[in-house]
């Protein structure tokens, strides 16, 4: 990637350490506003409303404080969004919006202003906001799906720096998080199911240099003088299984099944959901619709809970690692129904899986073929544009981005953001 290792000679760059939890619906917009998940109420792509159990998938409206763009729209800047996670349904801002990869169909609107839809459709083609089944078998389909939506996505971009001119733009490719979801155990020997010298691992090569190429164009239209940042939500790592929580919380005698096989909230004191962590509620009387357990007896149980997933074992008896959070541990604030447990098994080496299962762990995730999970530690670069060049750094937050935008646009950042300017 000779373009991304320029940028890295002449600036700064290092390991950029993402959210709790690093998942990319609240990790993007952590980015992009300063503010912790648990502030947003973001903790996941799903999140589940009080008064009931089900979840609601994430849409922009969950998002309500400001973000980049507009603290630079109201300093007089002009800006284009595109596909930035969250931003589907698109809002009005001071210049262009597309929005992200959560765009639900072909009908749904996916620009602002919503005039812009056709004018891009004529000239790139069909919006492509994702790769669809991404976790399939069939990789030479989803490697020519990456190619193709990378290059729209970069079309759009380059069109929209040369024509609208815009003081900042930001663009999300999606591209190598679905990459690492189907290819990653082709091209990981830490992964169990990696085997060396197979061809995968050439065409992720590719990939990446095809990636660079399109970050090189865009870079050398923007000019020295423009400051320019590479940076991603989360990072990713071998996915070594998996381990059906609810499962576990069953055979430990903290749910119960009905004779369907649903869970009866009525006998139940915790269940979890699944994912790349584990969310984990008890069932507290009073909060929940069925609730059982008091809430005086909450944080006796809730501690007993978290230390009996601190001590999980595997199938054969070896410590599991888990990391066991409490939000109000780790947020400045906890808005929305947040979990009470937050569980990363073997510390992200495992998926949490929420599907009914007879055992407690499996080698494969439970919503179809996957080589990976995410991982702590995304990527920083920051050069160009009379920006410091410190080279490697190693105590970077994604925080840092939403700060570090506003000391380069020399707009007054909201004080109470989190992270440090570094540019």
């Amino acid at each position: 990637m000779p373009n991304v290792s320029r940028l890295m000679e002449r600036g700064t760059w290092g390991p950029l350490r993402s959210t709790i939890p690093p998942i990319t619906v609240p990790a993007w917009t952590s980015m992009v506003s300063g503010r912790d998940p648990g502030e947003l109420g973001l903790y996941g792509f799903r999140n589940r409303e009080r008064g009931g159990y089900d979840m609601r998938l994430a849409t922009s409206r969950d998002v309500r404080v400001k973000r980049v763009w507009d603290w630079l729209g109201e300093n007089g800047r002009r800006v284009a969004a595109l596909f930035v996670p969250l931003t589907s349904p698109p809002s009005p801002i001071r210049g262009q919006m597309v929005s992200c990869f959560l765009t639900p169909g072909a009908d749904a609107e996916w620009t602002f202003p919503s005039a812009l839809a056709e004018k891009l459709v004529a000239r790139h083609g069909p919006y492509l906001p994702d790769v669809a089944d991404f976790r399939s078998d069939d990789g030479g389909r989803v490697m020519r799906d990456l190619h193709r939506m990378a290059d729209q996505h970069f079309g759009i971009a380059r069109a929209t720096w040369s024509e609208e001119r815009p003081d900042f733009l930001m663009m999300v490719e999606m591209g190598p998080d679905r990459l690492h979801h189907a290819f990653w155990h082709h091209i990981d020997p830490a992964s169990p199911r990696y085997r060396a010298g197979n061809p995968w691992e050439e065409a992720c090569r590719r990939y990446y240099a095809f990636l660079d190429a399109r970050i090189g164009e865009l870079v050398a239209q923007a000019g020295d003088e423009t400051a320019v940042l590479v940076v991603s939500d989360h990072g990713a790592r071998a996915m070594e299984g998996g381990v059906h929580v609810n499962e576990w919380l069953r055979r430990e005698g903290w749910l119960v099944r009905g004779d369907d096989g649903s869970i009866d909230y009525g006998r139940t004191r915790a269940w979890g959901e699944g994912g790349y962590y584990a969310r984990i509620w008890l069932n507290v009387r009073g909060r929940e619709p069925d609730g059982v357990v008091p809430p005086e007896g909450f944080e006796e149980q809730r501690d007993t809970l978290a230390a009996a997933l601190a001590a999980m074992t595997d199938a054969a008896g070896h410590p599991l690692g888990n990391r066991v959070v409490r939000p109000e541990d780790v947020y400045r604030e906890t808005r929305g129904c947040a979990p009470d447990l937050m569980v990363f098994f073997g510390d992200l080496r495992l998926r949490s899986l929420g599907t009914p299962a007879a055992g407690v762990f499996a080698a494969e995730n439970d919503t179809g073929p996957d080589g990976c999970n995410h991982d702590w530690d995304g990527i920083f670069v920051l050069a160009g544009g009379g920006t410091r060049a410190r080279g490697r750094v190693d105590d970077l937050a994604i925080y840092d981005v939403a700060r570090t935008i506003c000391g380069i646009a020399d707009i007054p950042a909201p004080t109470d953001l989190l992270g440090t300017d570094r540019s």
